[in-house]
């Protein structure tokens, strides 16, 4: 692979992995999705960042078990969850005016929800 594709895999790679980190915080910014692509991107370009992101000692073991066997363990779905529900109740309580603002905050969590209540446990 030539090193301009390299690099732009390895940057998008990076941003990837921000805005899933970014995502564990914000309740409206998937944590999965970017984290999967930032493994795809990696796998593609760098073997020490792909190799850093599966052993890293916070994401790593998460990104492994859904990466590899499509599944979560019982304690990641709950630290998700609580994390989620509290993320939702913090941003409808206090960044959140409009009714129809916390309506859709909450149905984004209920979706969130029942999306990961259907991924296989470990």
């Amino acid at each position: 692979m030539n090193r301009p594709a390299k690099l732009l895999l390895v940057g998008g790679g990076t941003v990837a992995v921000t805005l899933g980190i970014v995502g564990v915080f914000v309740p409206l910014l998937p944590t999965t999705p970017f984290l999967l692509l930032a493994a795809f991107l990696y796998a593609r370009s760098s073997d020490r960042l792909h190799g850093w992101l599966l052993g890293n000692r916070w994401i790593g073991g998460y990104l492994r078990c859904y990466y590899e066997r499509r599944s979560m363990t019982r304690r990641h779905k709950a630290f998700t969850l609580v994390l989620l529900w509290a993320a939702i109740a913090l941003s409808a309580a206090f960044a959140v005016d409009a009714w129809w603002a916390r309506t859709l905050l909450c149905a984004v969590a209920v979706g969130v929800t029942t999306h990961l209540l259907w991924i296989p446990t470990e």
